[in-house]
């Protein structure tokens, strides 16, 4: 079984029903699949076939959708490019790619006859069906092979751990050319049948506007989007949540204030979740039971985890194949079957998962294990901090230190901060420097790109 078996029954049985919301238009579920058979027959026509790379540059759009469904009915392998990638990153990708084409905004194909059943060719799962290029923050960026397997292994799961159905109403601000958008958002939607407003991107300024007009049952977001959301006003926000039935967060972790400022206004608590571009959704918070502040939950039906000296593996059929063209990075990778995520995590004792950071953000500072994130979190919780990020520093005698970037609110003192650190945290631990900036730098999901502060 293949994508498209998995789509087959929502374009069926809900072929009359509006699938699709972007912009001022509306598409039916019959539109988007007969759109997409007219897209794959343009692509066939430029002589794509399956196997070739198909490289996309483009924001959010139908599209967009058109070229992805095209694809997975051609077997033709789809590779999103970040729209804020520069010239360099690009020119990475498409050497590393080789696409057999790359459709921009300036190029889209115009549709040909639509593809009939007999020129899609007989996939199996284990096809890949995406190449996902990672953020690179060591190095260049690699691209993660998915198949058509793990897509369906991860939307079967979600809309079964998520209780996602036809009935469900999805906003989506993610962008499709990421794992979040597209493994989750796209797939969820069109394996449910669901109907979707999809966005360009997320505007603060008219988030509020676009959740009352809707009226979402499902929401899935980052956390710099629900930093943005508590401050819809309350009225507004009441009425949100009462039409709200799940609103997800993932990509990066949510910070407690605002986990307890939003369910307070909102009147929900946010699933976190843990994924990655590699393996897709990993580890939950129940949609039913406890959402445990700052933990990802359990592992999901089908996924193993263990700790092996503090880092995460992973195995299960969400995880991908390899990396493209690169075997060392994929055997470097994988131990007996296993996914070394490159992530430190604990676990309590009825199986819930606490993340602590990347394994290559932890510092060591005179044999002590420093995990940045703590120290972050407690910066955080200074009113005087918006944000903060630390990273270690190269030190002669120590090896490493501890250096924090703030955001910072309202003026403080690095003093102040620094006597604080030390009536809260081990001497070690404390920030040997603390360095205002105006923004931390961030991929396009809203990540922290610390490799480019240090």
């Amino acid at each position: 079984m293949n994508l498209v078996h998995l789509f087959a029954p929502t374009f069926a049985l809900c072929r009359n029903e509006i699938a699709l919301e972007f912009g001022d238009r509306a598409f039916t579920f019959a539109e988007i699949d007969e759109r997409s058979d007219c897209m794959a027959a343009a692509l066939a026509a430029r002589g794509l076939k399956c196997g070739d790379r198909l490289a996309v540059y483009l924001r959010n759009c139908v599209e967009l959708i058109d070229l992805y469904l095209a694809c997975i009915k051609l077997g033709v392998i789809f590779v999103p490019i970040n729209i804020l990638y520069s010239g360099r990153e690009m020119a990475h990708i498409l050497s590393d790619a080789e696409p057999a084409a790359v459709v921009t905004a300036e190029n889209l194909p115009h549709f040909g006859d639509r593809l009939h059943n007999l020129e899609i060719p007989a996939l199996d799962g284990d096809a890949p069906a995406v190449i996902l290029y990672t953020s690179g923050t060591t190095g260049a960026s690699k691209g993660a092979i998915l198949t058509h397997n793990n897509f369906a292994a991860n939307a079967v799961n979600l809309l079964a751990c998520w209780q996602i159905t036809a009935a469900d109403r999805l906003l989506l601000p993610l962008p499709l050319f990421h794992v979040h958008g597209l493994g989750n958002g796209f797939h969820c939607w069109l394996a449910s049948g669901c109907r979707m407003r999809l966005l360009e991107r997320f505007d603060h300024r008219t988030a509020a506007a676009e959740l009352l007009a809707f009226r979402p049952t499902l929401f899935f977001g980052v956390p710099t989007i629900y930093v943005r959301l508590i401050e819809v006003p309350e009225d507004q926000a009441a009425e949100i949540g009462h039409a709200m039935r799940l609103f997800v967060c993932g990509s990066a972790p949510l910070e407690p204030r605002v986990l307890d400022t939003f369910r307070a206004r909102f009147g929900h608590t946010i699933l976190e979740r843990y994924g990655m571009t590699e393996t897709l959704m990993n580890i939950s918070n129940p949609y039913v039971g406890e959402r445990r502040p700052g933990s990802i939950g359990l592992p999901l039906p089908g996924v193993s985890a263990k700790l092996v000296d503090g880092e995460l593996w992973i195995k299960g059929p969400n995880v991908f194949a390899g990396y493209w063209r690169r075997e060392a990075a994929t055997r470097d990778a994988f131990e007996g079957g296993w996914f070394r995520t490159g992530d430190l995590a604990s676990s309590s004792e009825d199986g819930y998962y606490t993340l602590h950071g990347r394994k290559s953000d932890l510092i060591i500072s005179g044999g002590f294990n420093i995990y940045p994130r703590e120290i972050e979190e407690f910066l955080q919780e200074q009113p005087e901090v918006a944000e903060a990020a630390v990273v270690g520093e190269p030190h002669a005698l120590r090896g490493e230190v501890p250096v924090a970037y703030v955001v910072l609110r309202a003026p403080v003192e690095p003093a102040v901060l620094e006597a604080r650190c030390r009536a809260a945290l081990a001497s070690f631990k404390i920030p040997r420097r603390f360095v205002s900036v105006p923004t931390l730098p961030r991929n396009a999901l809203g990540k922290i790109q610390k490799h480019l502060l240090k």
